[in-house]
């Protein structure tokens, strides 16, 4: 098992390496963030073949997985990277480095790979869950998949769609009136389905480390401050209003004086 997990690990570090070249020869690091997602669609397809059993219920839950993983990463590459200046975060860690940016942005892409390969963890555990039929957790986790990627495809479909005609406001309209991160919240929630695909497995407590870690990096690394930074600096007194008045992650009615 430890040589299939170190063979998973080296695709998508050969992946993440690939994508590299591509930012070097572009300009443009954010497709990094496409490396780790379709790492965990490439990762999940070699548990599925390497190390799960070829049942139904493992098929449908590498099938939810690899849905999941592969429409974030198109999400990234289509509106992130192609024909798209560099994201502001990637420029300034770009500026930050000089002359020694590519070096540096090579270890970063490579700990894109890490992250891919331990948040593929939950679904590696989902996957060697002990019993071969669909019960009552499965069904749950499934519930919870659906509503959490799709209220992360509505989120983004809306965000996309007020952007294209506001340039430079802050969309309150749908899921965005009610959080100012919907898309993070129900990205969080997401990882509940592989808690409850776990149940039953003495390893559940690894996919229940899946919700507890992306909220740390949604709320302290990669997520909410950098977005929130760039808010205020591109919508100012405009996205400072949407602060006081909208939930910053769970859905919630907003406060009065909503400048609607």
């Amino acid at each position: 098992m430890n040589t299939i997990l170190l063979q998973g690990y080296g695709l998508v570090a050969v992946l993440l390496i690939v994508l590299y070249a591509i930012q070097w020869k572009t300009g443009n690091a954010a497709i990094s963030d496409a490396g780790w997602t379709g790492g965990m669609a490439l990762l999940t397809a070699w548990f599925l073949l390497h190390l799960a059993e070829p049942t139904l219920r493992n098929g449908i839950i590498a099938s939810l997985a690899i849905m999941w993983a592969v429409r974030l990463t198109h999400h990234v590459i289509y509106y992130r990277v192609i024909g798209k200046p560099e994201d502001g975060r990637y420029a300034a860690m770009r500026a930050y480095w000089g002359k020694r940016a590519n070096l540096h942005f090579f270890w970063f892409f490579q700990g894109q790979a890490v992250v891919a390969f331990l948040f593929a963890m939950p679904i590696l555990v989902s996957l060697r869950a002990p019993r071969t039929g669909m019960e009552l957790w499965d069904w749950a986790g499934i519930v919870i998949w659906v509503i959490a990627v799709g209220g992360e495809f509505i989120a983004d479909h809306q965000l996309e769609t007020f952007r294209a005609a506001n340039r430079g406001k802050t969309c309150r309209v749908g899921l965005w009136k009610y959080s100012r991160h919907p898309n993070y919240f129900f990205e969080w929630l997401h990882w509940f389905a592989y808690v409850a695909f776990s149940m039953g497995s003495p390893y559940w407590y690894v996919a229940a480390l899946g919700p507890v870690v992306m909220l740390f990096f949604l709320f302290k690394v990669t997520g909410i401050p950098y977005t929130e930074r760039q808010a205020l600096k591109s919508r100012g007194d405009d996205y400072r209003d949407y602060q006081r008045t909208t939930s910053v992650f769970f859905p919630w009615p907003p406060r009065a004086g909503s400048g609607e």
